[in-house]
């Protein structure tokens, strides 16, 4: 920080505020945020109190470790047929005039009209002494800044600056109208100064040289827009950097697809939209894991990932969706028949004589390995509403319900999580198997289920017990009201025998009683369908 003193035009003690102050060898300048610039050019006079003597002059800028000079001046008062000639902001003079204003001639203005404050800023660019040229900004809220600056260094860096020039020519006065950034814009043009851009925006923000670049391309500021590039391409994002910088980007006008090198941390050359090969290679990746720990948190990770992004194996026709959900069903019929094996074995007094205990226990980790993969997987294509054909798969398992009672259930309860959840998925309409399938479903899988519920309750922290249920019993619902009744009635003897360890499908129960005695919908006699 440094400190500059502010002259004021009633005489009286000046005030001293401290702004940032950039330094380059080249020379300097200073950037305020607009709220500094308008707090810096408040002055706590009246307008109807006369003025004193000017602003003190600046000493010339010899020296690059000199801090620039900024004159806080007042609108000059005046009437409305001499407001053009007497006001300081609409006549720009010559570059050295600006060392040392003469002070405004007042012209005094009726009581009652009220005049627009402006605030003007003044700042100076390399060796004042030699400047040539100055640029005008006006910005929000009346403000104003005056920048004192040379032809050849704007000209040289800017296609902007050289058109308005040479179209001008000679000129001593550029003028900015409606600035929207006018902090940034005098940043860039103290850019202008420095050798090494790149340098000096390391020190800059993500959301700052994406201003920075903004301005330079409007001003046509090349080897800054470049620098700009190269500093986005290379700090990371974070947040909602990336979003922004991608918007950024894409609006430059980049004929000569200087931008491609940043696009690729976002995009790929690759046209599959995802990859599939990829994605089949993470799943098989997560699926063969055995560490526990990475296991469960890139499954849980992976599952969140498909959920947020609706257009990852969807069912909409395209190749890339139908791709994605083969490789599933693929991956889900891999981990199926590696689960009946694994069935086959843990079921077989023989086979179990022969093994040792770590034998069996590592057999035993398998089964509740494949049996966690196939529930994530169910999870995944039930989600996105994809699952007909894995209920049908499921329904057809009869001699894995068959073998399912012979495995502990501390192994083989996540098999009978498949089964809830394909229920569920069925019960929410995320998927629309036939009549036969609902059926067969649960003529398999229900007594497994209900042999399971009381480990489920209170084994695993994550089961659901209202939402499982409430699939359940719209499941049964959508059947005919034959299969209601022998699904429920079973259902029913063993709710009887152990309460709290079987589902409780009390509401699916009450809809089928009205159903079959209340009979709201059966046909009454004398019916517009039974005449003839």
């Amino acid at each position: 920080m440094a400190e500059f003193k502010i002259g004021r035009l009633d005489g009286q003690p000046p005030r001293i505020r401290n702004v940032p102050i950039a330094v380059t060898p080249e020379g300097f300048w200073c950037c305020p945020s607009q709220a500094a610039l308008q707090k810096t050019a408040k002055s706590p006079n009246q307008q109807g109190r006369p003025r004193g003597g000017a602003s003190p002059a600046p000493s010339k800028a010899s020296s690059v470790q000199r801090a620039p000079t900024i004159s806080s001046e007042k609108r000059a008062q005046s009437t409305p047929t001499r407001s053009r000639t007497n006001s300081d902001e609409q006549i720009c003079p010559p570059a050295d005039a600006i060392a040392a204003p003469d002070p405004p001639k007042v012209a005094p203005a009726p009581a009652h009209e009220k005049r627009p404050k402006q605030h003007k800023i003044s700042v100076g660019f390399g060796q004042l002494d030699s400047s040539d040229l100055k640029v005008v900004l006006y910005g929000k809220e009346g403000v104003a800044v005056k920048m004192i600056v040379h032809k050849n260094i704007l000209a040289e860096n800017s296609t902007f600056f050289a058109d308005r020039i040479s179209r001008q020519s000679p000129v001593s006065c550029i003028e900015v109208p409606d600035c929207e950034d006018v902090e940034i814009y005098v940043e860039t043009v103290g850019l202008m100064y420095c050798k090494d851009v790149k340098q000096r925006l390391i020190r800059q923000n993500v959301p700052r040289v994406l201003r920075i670049l903004k301005v330079a391309e409007s001003l046509g500021f090349r080897a800054c827009i470049m620098s700009c590039l190269d500093y986005l391409e290379a700090v990371p994002w974070v947040g909602d950097e990336e979003e922004n910088v991608v918007t950024s980007i894409r609006q430059l006008h980049d004929e000569d697809h200087r931008a491609d090198p940043l696009l690729k941390r976002v995009t790929s050359d690759v046209l599959t939209n995802p990859p599939n090969d990829t994605l089949a290679h993470i799943i098989d990746l997560v699926l063969k894991s055995s560490e526990d720990r990475g296991r469960r948190e890139m499954k849980s990770l992976v599952l969140k990932l498909f959920k947020e992004n609706n257009s990852i194996c969807t069912t909409n026709g395209s190749s890339a969706d139908s791709s994605c959900v083969t490789t599933l069903y693929s991956c889900f019929q891999n981990c199926l028949d590696s689960l009946l094996a694994l069935f086959r074995q843990a079921s077989d007094p023989e086979v179990l004589a022969e093994q040792s205990s770590d034998d069996k226990e590592q057999m035993f980790r398998k089964i509740t390995l494949e049996a966690d993969n196939l529930l994530w997987l169910a999870e995944i294509l039930s989600d996105r509403h994809a699952a007909d054909e894995l209920t049908v798969i499921w329904a057809s398992q009869g001699e894995l319900a068959e073998l399912h009672p012979k495995i502990p259930v501390m192994h083989r309860h996540l098999v009978s999580c498949v089964s809830a959840r394909l229920l569920v998925a069925v019960g929410k309409g995320e998927a629309l198997p036939s009549k036969e399938t609902r059926r067969r479903l649960l003529d398999v899988w229900l007594q497994p289920l209900m042999d399971d519920y009381r480990w489920l309750q209170h084994g695993c922290r994550w089961f659901d017990r209202t939402v499982v249920e409430d699939g359940v019993g719209q499941t049964i619902l959508t059947l005919p009201l034959e299969d209601q009744q022998a699904v429920l009635l079973a259902w029913l003897g063993r709710f009887l025998k152990v309460g709290d360890g079987c589902p409780n499908l009390q509401r699916a129960f009450e809809v089928w009683w009205r159903r079959t005695f209340v009979r709201p919908y059966a046909e009454q006699p004398g019916s517009s369908s039974g005449r003839h």
